[in-house]
């Protein structure tokens, strides 16, 4: 597993000269020549790269700009970092802003649900600097009956094609799941509508973005496995997901176990989400059906590396690490089949800290065995092209957000570096990331 060495502070003039070009890109075209560009959707970097952007947008990317591009007269770049690596802000593909992630503790997790609404949404917002200064541009929020998620869309809505402050955020508002069954913390039960119809349609009417669908429950710990049965049978999944189609929404279904699995790619839904006990016949049908998968490996390793303070037993232990490697190999085959995997931390559950956890699930990913490329690309151009975000994200083109990491760290060698200091250029702002890593957390 990797372990990333101890951050140092980002380079005060590399600091400098980040802000210089950010406040120049309000005004008009920056250009960049950097050693490396990964594009986040080419299956190679570029060396010796170009980039030409403002505040707003990419205009150029590759060889010499053309010279309409730029200020008249411009012969050379505003800056040359021939030792650093850009490549376009992450994804975020599986988060509960709802939740903090940082609690590690189950009793301390249930008082903190009891807060009201406007101080949970008074935490979310403040963990947005974190956030993008991590390198996060984008977050698909995974679900809450709280509102949350809605109204940090909701915001990000009114910052679209505009110079935005924060990440873009899209959310299913409440998850759909049945009543008595897993999902009450998060969602509301389809029983409360006449119909399937009514309850996605309702859900739209809130403003949701997606539908979030709770197929089957969690994995019990102590037994090692789902001990309960789907909530959702695949041709009511199929109904929701016919019914989320008619007004243009996406969905995506929190299934674990065989047969939960099962249901939900027979229904057909855009992304399964953990997947654990997936098989290599149902990797198959996702990908012939083009049904993504995200993994979310976090959650699960922080309960091993926090056994102690949650008080697992070995038994326990031993459970949750063969369920983990398990899950690591069914990562390899999905891959080798060419199935579409995104990256998402879950982050928000417990020990995964919004930001630093897709930190953390990108080198679960690559240990798993996942090409370092591939791993970059599910954070980054796979995931804007499968999820369809409303913003122009996840790619350095033209068109495309000036939303970017600049590192001195090549991820590329490892997706470890991008734990330690980086620069993160945001619609004409930067944020620094040079917070020490304990790596006892990765």
């Amino acid at each position: 597993m990797h372990v990333a060495s101890p951050k140092t502070a980002v380079p005060v003039e590399l600091e400098q000269l980040a802000a210089d070009c950010a406040a120049k890109s309000k005004r008009r075209a920056v250009w960049l020549r950097v050693g490396q560009l990964i594009d986040g959707f080419g299956d190679n970097a570029c060396p010796d790269a170009n980039i030409v952007f403002d505040a707003k947008q990419i205009h150029f990317v590759g060889g010499p700009p053309p010279a309409e591009l730029l200020p008249a007269g411009q012969r050379k770049p505003d800056a040359e970092l021939p030792q650093h690596t850009i490549m376009p802000c992450l994804i975020e593909a599986h988060a509960h802003m709802f939740l903090d992630g940082t609690i590690i503790d189950f009793a301390a997790r249930q008082l903190g649900l009891q807060q009201d609404t406007n101080a949970m949404l008074a935490h979310a917002r403040a963990r947005w600097p974190r956030i993008l200064a991590s390198g996060v541009g984008a977050v698909r929020d995974a679900g809450d009956n709280r509102t949350v998620g809605l109204a940090l869309a909701a915001e990000a809505k009114t910052m679209q094609n505009k110079l935005a402050a924060s990440p873009w955020i899209d959310s299913p508002g409440a998850a759909i799941h049945h009543r008595g069954r897993y999902g009450a913390f998060m969602g509301e039960p389809i029983e409360d509508f006449s119909s399937a119809e009514q309850c996605v349609a309702s859900r739209v009417d809130r403003g949701a973005d997606r539908i979030k669908l709770l197929v089957s429950g969690v994995i019990d710990f102590e037994a090692g496995r789902v001990t309960t049965p789907p909530q959702m049978q695949a041709a009511e999944i199929a109904t929701l997901v016919e019914a989320a189609s008619r007004y243009g929404r996406q969905t995506f279904a929190h299934a674990s176990g065989t047969e939960g699995i099962g249901h939900a790619i027979a229904g057909g839904v855009t992304s399964i989400e953990h997947g654990y006990f997936v098989t290599e016949d149902q990797l198959s049908r996702m990908r012939d059906a083009k049904i993504a998968w995200v993994p979310t490996l976090a959650p699960v390793q922080a309960q091993i590396d926090h056994a102690n303070r949650l008080e697992w037993n070995a038994q326990v232990v031993g459970h949750l690490r063969r369920i983990t490697e398990t899950h690591q190999e069914m990562l390899r085959v999905g891959y080798r089949k060419g199935v579409d995997i995104l990256a998402g931390s879950d982050g928000g559950s417990c020990g995964v800290p919004h930001g630093e956890g897709l930190l953390r699930e990108l080198c679960h990913m690559e240990d798993a065995g996942i090409p370092t490329m591939g791993v970059l690309q599910g954070a980054t151009g796979a995931s804007a092209r499968v999820l369809g975000f409303g913003e122009r994200i996840g790619r350095l083109a033209a068109g495309y957000r000036g939303r970017m990491i600049l590192t001195r760290h090549d991820p590329l060698k490892t997706v470890a570096n991008l734990q330690k200091e980086k620069t993160v250029l945001f619609d004409g702002e930067v944020a620094t990331d040079s917070r020490p890593v304990d790596a006892n957390k990765h």
